[in-house]
């Protein structure tokens, strides 16, 4: 299947979500070949490479659309990279070229109960995921914020239990995901789990979800978004071995 031909978006509005994330909201004529219904999907942001030629490319998702606009989330950094300085930089009316949007990762319906697990570059993804599930849905959602300011409401179901583990240094103790899930209450029977976070605490939870609480593949989405002292290009390329190294390890 071919790529979607990348879009130029317009910069219609921006307000602050939390202390640390911000959202933008795109929108202008690029909306009109956009599909409909792709929140949680993903997207590349395009940016002019330093050599004014190559672009570069950073992942988001796609945290809300309407008619005619999407809104992306952005985790503010006082040392980002070109897509957070974008979005602190940008005004209404600036545009920026997208592709995609990419498949959705979505939660698995028929499952008995849920367990969530991410940092603030998931919490986008999560949020769609969580307003997804059925009303009758439980389980866990373990969240890990910078600041207690950065708790934010979601719309979840009154049955999945939303716990906040605030960490002001993203990246930092690979294993706090691993020991805080390991407090829960796990919930009872086929348990569909979807974790994304750091490269380093992706692979911590990956061992324990697979080798203490034997979920199976089928049950389990797991995926790292960044990798601390990692730029995008890099981890593409870590992730990449690493995947390759866990089907030798799988077969």
């Amino acid at each position: 299947m071919a790529k979607p031909t990348p879009r130029t978006l317009q910069v219609l509005r921006k307000q602050p979500v939390t202390r640390n994330m911000l959202r933008v909201t795109l929108g202008g004529d690029g909306m009109l070949t956009f599909p409909d219904d792709q929140a949680g999907a993903y997207i590349k942001l395009m940016f002019p490479g330093t050599d004014g030629s190559s672009r570069l490319m950073r992942t988001y998702t796609v945290r809300a659309q309407r008619p005619g606009e999407i809104d992306v989330d952005f985790v503010r950094h006082a040392d980002g990279g070109p897509a957070s300085r974008w979005a602190e930089q940008c005004s209404p009316g600036d545009t920026i070229l997208i592709g995609g949007p990419g498949p959705r990762k979505p939660l698995l319906q028929d499952a008995d109960g849920f367990v969530v697990v991410g940092d603030m570059t998931a919490l986008p993804a999560i949020s769609v995921n969580l307003e997804s599930l059925p009303d009758s849905a439980c389980g866990v959602a373990v969240l890990e914020v910078i600041d207690p300011a950065d708790i934010q409401p979601l719309n979840a179901p009154t049955g999945i239990e939303l716990i906040w583990l605030v960490k002001p240094k993203p990246g930092s103790n690979p294993a706090a995901l691993v020991e805080r899930l390991r407090q829960i209450d796990w919930p009872a029977g086929r348990v569909n789990v979807w974790a994304a976070c750091e490269f380093a605490s992706m692979r911590a939870l990956r061992q324990f979800l697979r080798e203490e609480r034997q979920i199976a593949r089928g049950d389990l989405y797991i995926s790292s978004y960044w990798k601390l002292g990692a730029n995008e290009d890099q981890h593409k390329q870590e992730k990449r071995v690493d995947a390759e190294q866990d089907d030798q390890r799988s077969t």
